[in-house]
């Protein structure tokens, strides 16, 4: 193995401008974070997390309900893995096979993945449905499902029979959000969630004020071809069954679809949107090529890309989040090949880990992407830092790049110089901990 460093300790700091400025995200001023935002901020939703007996510890919640007011607008985006899990089949009919539909809660349990598990998956993911349809007073076809923890294992309908009415009875909008939040965790080392409002002032929807919310779990065997391992979405904007599958598709192209842990994508990925249109009076939903939904869809990717990032910053065994950017691609699939091919590196997974800041494992990664490129035309940069210019090494202060590793974010910039397409990917860098982790997981 060949590793190329970049300068000793006792070099100098370049004078070479960065590929780009250090700022923070920020949401764009058309939108405002809501503090301890979530699944429930959007008015007409509940949620709850109680323990039902999946997980042996009577402390840990491991059964999620959320649940709109009544039935509405719902849409979802399914794993691509053809080992596919039951819950996935069963909410795909349940929304009618297209994506979208109309439904009233989804049920969500930890602990056991309900994936290779033939018809009698199939059965207990249906049975499920039901149970929930019951307490709640809708149809079945009405309440989606998901699952996720070890695979090939059956999953118990004891603790949904109990579970589930028990969760009825403590849906909440205060509490609620966050323990189901907690309920979805497997590996997880903290609950995910986030919300941001909008107005619609402007855009057709005077003096109301629109949420879009959501939570999700994802911590390994995440390199989604869709969405998350299990994320819900909620908002209180009226957007169509069709609208929204097309909004939250699009949002997950740039959200969820650029995380990457391990490379490994999930039998069991589903992501659910519910829209039920309770922060107006108006019966005119937001309509294609309008105002309001440009602004919807703002928001909706926004909510998405916080939970994205949370997911890759809290990767197992994660010690940093890693934002993975490049620019000057010749097409959007040059770009992610090479923001993926540098994001899913062992090697500059462990370097980061390592606080090394070793360009050439970068080049390594982008010159086996497939990207098309010069070598000559390529500039690398960590943490601000330019290491790299037309494909040759530049000068860097060691020890201010050892301050800079000390950052919870750690950003790569790459340039390729050979177009204008970008893409960013997130992931984490690897430490010790995941191979314990993921060596000990069904104990």
């Amino acid at each position: 193995m060949t590793d190329t460093h970049a300068a000793s300790a006792s070099s100098s700091t370049s004078s070479v401008t960065p590929l780009r400025a250090e700022t923070a995200a920020q949401l764009p001023d058309t939108l405002a974070a809501v503090e301890d935002g979530g699944v429930t901020s959007a008015r007409g939703f509940r949620a709850a997390g109680v323990h039902a007996g999946f997980r042996k510890d009577p402390n840990r919640l491991d059964l999620a309900l959320v649940a709109a007011d009544k039935p509405c607008a719902c849409a979802a985006v399914f794993t691509q893995n053809v080992f596919c899990a039951a819950p996935v089949t069963v909410s795909r009919e349940h929304l009618e096979d297209c994506g979208y539909g109309i439904a009233q809660a989804v049920v969500v349990n930890s602990g056991n993945a309900n994936a290779a598990t033939g018809e009698r998956g199939l059965a207990a993911a249906r049975e499920t449905a039901a149970i929930a349809s019951d307490v709640l007073g809708c149809a079945p076809a009405e309440v989606l499902v998901a699952s996720t923890g070890v695979i090939g294992e059956h999953l118990p309908l004891e603790p949904f029979a109990t579970g589930i009415p028990l969760a009825v009875l403590e849906l909440s909008v205060v509490s609620g959000g966050a323990n189901a939040a907690r309920a979805i965790m497997t590996t997880d080392t903290r609950p995910k969630e986030a919300a941001v409002t909008f107005s619609g002032d402007g855009i057709g929807y005077d003096g109301c004020t629109f949420t879009v919310g959501g939570m999700a779990k994802g911590s390994g065997m995440i390199m989604p071809n869709m969405a998350t391992m299990i994320a819900v979405l909620t908002t209180d904007a009226p957007v169509r069954p069709d609208a929204l599958h097309a909004a939250l598709s699009r949002a997950v192209g740039v959200s969820f679809n650029k995380v990457t842990v391990d490379s490994d994508t999930s039998t069991n990925d589903s992501c659910f949107l519910f829209s039920n249109g309770g922060a107006t009076s108006s019966t005119v939903p937001f309509h294609p090529g309008s105002p309001a939904l440009a602004r919807f869809e703002q928001a909706l990717e926004a909510v998405c890309q916080n939970l994205a990032r949370q997911m890759a910053a809290d990767g197992e065994g994660a010690t940093r989040l890693v934002t993975v950017n490049v620019t000057g691609a010749a097409t959007p699939a040059d770009a992610d090949a090479a923001a993926r091919a540098v994001a899913n590196s062992p090697l500059v997974k462990t370097a980061v880990y390592g606080h090394d800041a070793n360009w050439g494992r970068v080049a390594m990664a982008i010159g086996k992407s497939g990207a098309a490129f010069r070598q000559e035309d390529t500039a690398i940069d960590i943490m601000g830092l330019p290491v790299c210019r037309g494909g040759l090494t530049v000068p860097f202060d060691e020890d201010e790049a050892l301050r800079r590793f000390e950052n919870p974010e750690i950003a790569i910039d790459v340039d390729l110089g050979a177009g204008d397409a970008a893409a960013t990917v997130w992931t984490c860098d690897f430490s010790h901990d995941y191979v314990t982790i993921n060596g000990d997981y069904r104990s």
